[in-house]
């Protein structure tokens, strides 16, 4: 068998998020659709096989990527760009993938992941504007000298129970945050984040808990003091998905230097 990694890129807004899920919402008729399902639909049809794809990790549903990975098998030979060409020729308009190749049996989408770089977008203005699908508009004005104040508390390793959704069946609270920075450009904000995992809902309830520390001005230390707590309760709202984005795995290379 031949293991191939994938990277793709996706508008979450129409999925139930990345992964596959029952079929059906509990007590609804609504058909459930997801990234993974898109996905494997269209590389069983080229290779005539049913075929299941390990992803990098979960995207919430909403949430967007310009980087997600996954890793499939296969018994055939594979054109990286053939292939490529005909998979964006059957995937719906709100999916595409933007590069393929051959991977050793050792690798895997998940476990061989050594870190995750999200975004989250605002547009921080005090009207919308007709550009402004997939991010956040923020009327109120932001400091993003203040904004990085907060966030350089949660660099390094942390339990990050504050930012986790409290009824979620996994366990992990312990996190390494090795980068979380806000940078501005004329009116929009990005926010980035990189750590070795992120737990359900966290990136989202850290933005809407820096957007209460900058709407009522409390003093950048808020966000250690939230931090300490473990205290879900203390942070801000789990705000919308519709700004996030997955930027990129990050994997050690075949030769095992850093990408």
């Amino acid at each position: 068998m031949n293991r191939y990694l994938l990277v793709l890129e996706y508008i979450g807004t129409s999925y139930m998020g990345s992964q596959k899920q029952p079929e059906k919402m509990p007590n609804s008729s609504k058909l459930v659709v997801t990234i993974q399902d898109e996905l494997e639909k269209a590389i069983s049809t080229l290779t005539k096989t049913k075929t299941k794809t390990i992803f990098s990790g979960r995207t919430d549903a909403g949430v967007h990527a310009k980087g997600q990975t996954s890793h499939f098998e296969t018994e055939l030979e594979l054109n990286p760009s053939k292939f490529v060409n005909s998979l964006n020729g059957i995937l719906p308009s709100t999916i595409s993938v933007k590069e393929l190749k051959k991977v050793p049996k050792t690798f895997h989408a998940q476990k061989s992941a050594k870190a995750r770089h999200y975004r989250y977008t605002i547009a921080n203005r005090t009207q919308r504007s007709a550009w402004d699908a997939h991010c956040l508009l923020v009327r109120y004005p932001l400091d993003v000298q203040r904004m990085n104040k907060a966030l350089s508390y949660l660099l390094g390793e942390h339990d990050f129970t504050s930012f986790k959704k409290v009824r979620t069946s996994n366990p992990a609270k312990i996190c390494n945050m090795y980068e979380a920075k806000a940078v501005r450009d004329g009116d929009y904000v990005y926010i980035d984040f990189i750590a070795d995992r992120f737990l359900y809902n966290m990136i989202r309830s850290i933005v809407g808990t820096l957007l209460l520390i900058e709407r009522n001005s409390l003093a950048p230390e808020t966000l250690k003091e939230i931090l300490d707590s473990r205290d879900k309760t203390k942070a801000g709202s789990t705000i919308s998905p519709e700004g996030l984005a997955l930027i990129e795995v990050i994997y050690n290379d075949i030769n095992g230097e850093s990408k």
